[in-house]
């Protein structure tokens, strides 16, 4: 039952005596204590810089795709006197991460671009930074060092303790210098993080906290859902990689690059194996075309294919 108009009366009389308050001014006082309430439920809705994600998304400085591979003299590895170049896998990687800004708008908080390797992988930070990454951490090593996945991984988490928190990060699923495709998975179980490695196309569901992952796998497409913080491999077929534009390669020089070293984190990356030797497979050979049967068999076994001489 609603009150009548003399209970109405007595309500406010009693409120506003509790109050100290005229009678007259009560709905005014109702007014600001409403309005008040809406300003401050609209505070606690607004997204915090606490809750925006960053990104970060590790690169390798490469032997260009293009070069033709060779074992240098000493055959302690491949000839490193060559034009140089960001990994393929790792170009795909800085493109998604610009474009889930694009499409995420003021989502993003930043993308950070690191490598690990000597001086000249500089270039590489600074072709990332011109794609549209924010800031880079460049961890230097010496030329020679072989700085083995595992210790990889090591300076990326210590560069997420330092740098961070990331939420994301998004890299190549291999280099094309040895192929190991380790160091997102090692990283991942380093950090405890969910991983989804070999992704075709990701979506970041900011309400749930997830990243829907489509990977392709034998036999078709795999979808899977990560939490994040997540670690994102990116497959050849994720996206293709923007040219660099001349005004951005301009304004990739005046970016932030920081310069830490292996000692300055807290990480040893002495390799624990040892590479003995690297040789080039054997030259293929023309073949040979052949008359008949009894020609074909003469020729396997000259080759010691078939048992028996010819």
């Amino acid at each position: 039952m609603l009150p009548s108009a003399r209970e109405k009366l007595v309500l406010q009389g009693a409120v506003s005596g509790e109050l100290g308050l005229p009678a007259a001014a009560l709905p005014l006082f109702s007014f600001v204590a409403v309005a008040l309430f809406i300003s401050l439920y609209l505070l606690t809705m607004r997204p915090t810089p606490r809750s925006l994600l960053r990104i970060l998304v590790p690169v390798k400085r490469c032997v260009d795709y293009a070069v033709k591979i060779r074992v240098n003299a000493q055959q302690t590895g491949v000839e490193t006197n060559v034009k140089h170049s960001m990994n393929p896998f790792d170009e795909i990687a800085v493109e998604e991460a610009v474009r889930l800004r694009e499409r995420m708008k003021d989502s993003i908080k930043g993308i950070t671009a690191v490598t690990i390797g000597p001086s000249k992988a500089q270039e590489t930070l600074r072709t990332a930074l011109a794609m549209g990454a924010d800031d880079a951490v460049h961890v230097e090593v010496p030329e020679s060092a072989n700085v083995e996945p595992l210790a990889v991984a090591k300076l990326l988490r210590a560069v997420i303790e330092k740098k961070g928190p990331y939420e994301l990060v998004i890299l190549g699923k291999q280099a094309i210098d040895d192929d190991a495709g380790q160091t997102g998975q090692m990283l991942a179980g380093l950090m405890g993080w969910g991983q989804a490695t070999f992704a075709s196309k990701l979506e970041v569901d900011e309400a749930k906290g997830s990243v829907d992952v489509t990977r392709e796998v034998d036999g078709g497409l795999e979808q899977i859902r990560v939490k994040l913080p997540a670690i994102i491999t990116a497959d050849l077929r994720l996206n293709e990689p923007r040219y660099a534009s001349l005004p951005n390669i301009m304004k990739a020089k005046k970016k932030p690059l920081e310069k830490f070293k292996p000692e300055d984190l807290g990480v040893d990356i002495t390799p624990r194996l040892q590479v003995l030797k690297v040789t080039e497979p054997p030259k293929r050979v023309g073949g040979q075309k052949v008359e008949n049967v009894d020609e074909l068999i003469a020729k396997l076994k000259e080759a010691g294919v078939l048992p028996g001489a010819a």
